[in-house]
Parts: C-alpha cells; sequence; structure tokens
C-alpha cells in the first residue's frame, strides 16, 4: 500500500482531533500516551485548531501523517523542538544540555502496522529534524513504556538505543518508561 508521507496543513485539525481521538482509544493507548481518551475528546474545538495550526506553522513542532491514495489519515507522528535547557524533563535527564527533537504521539491504524508506513513516517520526522538550521538538532529522542516491546524492538532498528533516563508512568508509578535516542549522524549526542 503507498501513502503519502507529508506535513499537516493550518485547516486540518477535524482531520487531526480525529487521528487523536482514534489513537487514544486503541487498546495500546495505556502504554503508548500520557494523554486519555476522556480528557482529549473533552477538549474544545478550539484547543485542536491551536494545536494544528501550530504544527502546521513548523518553527518550534511539525506534524507528519501518511496518508491513502483514497485520502485516509493512517497514521502520525509529532516532532517537539526542545531547545538546550528547555526539554521536558523525566527522571534524571542529563541530556537537556543538548538541542533535541521529541518524537511523540505516534499512531498507526491497526490495518496500517507493518506496511512499511511507522518508517515512512519516522524518516520524515528525522530527516525534518537534521535538516533545522536553528536550533542544530543534535539527538531525536522518545519515551518508551516498558511494556511496549513492539515499539522498542521498532525504535531499535531505526537506531535508536536506551539512554540512561527513565522515569515512573504518571498513569502507573509502578512500570516505567525509558528514553531513547538516536544522536546526529554527523557528531551529535547520546547520554
Amino acid at each position: 500500500m503507498g501513502y503519502q508521507v507529508r506535513t499537516i496543513k493550518a485547516d486540518e485539525w477535524q482531520q487531526v482531533k480525529e487521528l487523536r481521538l482514534t489513537a487514544l482509544a486503541d487498546p495500546i493507548a495505556p502504554v503508548a500516551f500520557h494523554e486519555t481518551w476522556h480528557n482529549a475528546s473533552n477538549y474544545a474545538d478550539d484547543v485542536w485548531r491551536v494545536r494544528t495550526e501550530r504544527s502546521a506553522a513548523g518553527t518550534d513542532m511539525t506534524t507528519y501523517i501518511g496518508e491513502t491514495a483514497e485520502g485516509t489519515w493512517a497514521g502520525m507522528v509529532v516532532v517537539l523542538v526542545e531547545p538546550s535547557g528547555q526539554g521536558e524533563p523525566k527522571g534524571e535527564d542529563a541530556s537537556l544540555d543538548l538541542d533535541t527533537a521529541h518524537l511523540v504521539a505516534v499512531y498507526m491504524r491497526p490495518e496500517h502496522r507493518g506496511t512499511g508506513l511507522a518508517r515512512q513516517l519516522f524518516d520524515a520526522a528525522i530527516r525534518w529534524s537534521w535538516e533545522l538550521e536553528s536550533p542544530r538538532i543534535e539527538r531525536v529522542r522518545l519515551w518508551v513504556h516498558e511494556d511496549n516491546v513492539r515499539a522498542e524492538g521498532f525504535y531499535r532498528k531505526l537506531g535508536f538505543v536506551r539512554t540512561s533516563a527513565s522515569a515512573p508512568d504518571p498513569k502507573a508509578p509502578s512500570r516505567t518508561e525509558f528514553e531513547m535516542a538516536l544522536p546526529r549522524p554527523d557528531g551529535g549526542g547520546t547520554r
């Protein structure tokens, strides 16, 4: 199956809302996302509009989607830019002195899993990160729940490795999330 991988447009907030709520209703959501369907489903439309417009601007964040020939949004990944010292600390995160791109909201509809779409989305998100002129991204990171074994395996295939940072899952503090990072190929860092 072929996909067009592209960034979202400012007026596509309804599609963003639909895909995000679908992701949060998926059985994997408890180990994949911190946001809950219940909370997100109660957001006013303006929240979705602002999120979409900010992402479409592509300055401090961007969202990539994979779209089928029929126009279905099959998957997504969001990239957040975290200039050094401004990342969201979790656990003992010593890497905040690096300009970082943080991948979040990774989701593929079940019928599109295993098709290569996730790799296409990650390739686009990572390429966008390396191409930023300011800040110059030194690493791309994400967090993976200890019970999300399939996702961690996929991230490892892309070159991500666990760093020394970990944190309790805010929804289930007895469970752990691990940071994984991909250093800049031309001299970036990982800690």
